[in-house]
């Protein structure tokens, strides 16, 4: 199906209100994007160009830039979380759970969410059995966690004409590589209809930092204006916000201030609801559109 064949055109400022629990007047979900990188592979992003140009392998610059999130980075901004009491999604490759199990580990006790990321970070149009790829995903995430996921996020949210069919048809409640809207919608698939949540490319900072070229700063400025105009946009109707990072990104030390600086901020407004994918996904079940 084509994309306009998936989802009808809505305006949101003629859709009936939502209300979101306790009062609060908008939403806020962070999603921590963990992945193993494959050195026998051309690496997914480079922060050093070869001198030689190329791609060559393998290329151990570029992959412990990356390497160093993992290690590193994302217990620094573990930290964050817990000062703020902010829960977390961890939207993970499914080889990355056998690659990291403390990070594993560190999720669960927190309660965090794990969303299906691909089974290796490539383009899910690369993928030579995208079924599979989803299927293994879940499996490998109910088996470590003991539960299924319910969301799913396509590496650098690609997708083929097909995904979220093979989303719905293998389990998957909702997906986040739509990113188009403030508010959750209903997507048809071949079957039922599939929920997404609203998901960021703005306040992203592999948008911000690798592909713009911004000073660490720009993450914690985006963010806040963003933050504040869709405070503003939600006097009338629930909204939700997005706030997407990876280890290797925000987790560098130059960077880590800001990213903690966000929630020194936000924290001020008490009808700000911080919830994970599936929280929202359920919200959203109950008080929103039914599906088409």
């Amino acid at each position: 199906m084509l994309p306009t064949e998936r989802i009808a055109y809505s305006p949101i400022a003629t859709r009936p209100p939502l209300k979101l629990p306790n009062g609060a007047r908008m939403a806020v979900w962070v999603i921590v994007n963990v992945e193993e990188w494959d050195a026998k592979q051309t690496m997914p992003r480079t922060v050093l160009t070869p001198p030689a140009g190329g791609s060559p392998t393998p290329d151990i610059p570029n992959w412990a830039w990356h390497e160093y999130g993992n290690r590193v980075g994302f217990w620094r901004m573990l930290k964050v979380f817990d000062e703020f009491k902010i829960p977390g999604v961890l939207a993970i490759n499914g080889s990355a759970l056998a690659a990291y199990p403390p990070i594993i580990e560190a999720a669960m006790v927190r309660n965090w969410e794990f969303m299906g990321h691909g089974f290796t970070q490539r383009n899910m149009q690369k993928v030579e059995n995208e079924r599979d790829d989803i299927r293994k995903t879940a499996d490998v995430i109910a088996k470590a966690t003991g539960k299924r996921p319910r969301g799913w996020l396509g590496p650098g949210l690609t997708e083929t004409w097909e995904t979220p069919d093979l989303l719905k048809e293998e389990g998957y409640d909702y997906v986040a590589d739509w990113v188009l809207d403030d508010q959750p919608v209903w997507l048809k698939t071949t079957t039922t209809p599939i929920v997404n949540v609203p998901y960021t490319q703005e306040c992203n900072d592999v948008a911000m930092m690798l592909i713009q070229h911004h000073k660490a700063s720009e993450y914690y400025d985006r963010a806040i204006d963003q933050f504040e105009q869709i405070y503003e946009d939600a006097a009338d109707s629930g909204r939700i916000m997005a706030l997407v990072v990876h280890p290797y990104i925000m987790g560098a030390p130059h960077r880590l201030k800001y990213f903690r600086s966000i929630f020194e901020t936000i924290r001020k407004k008490p009808d700000v609801a911080f919830m994970t994918g599936e929280q929202i996904l359920d919200w959203y079940l109950s008080v929103g559109p039914k599906p088409p």
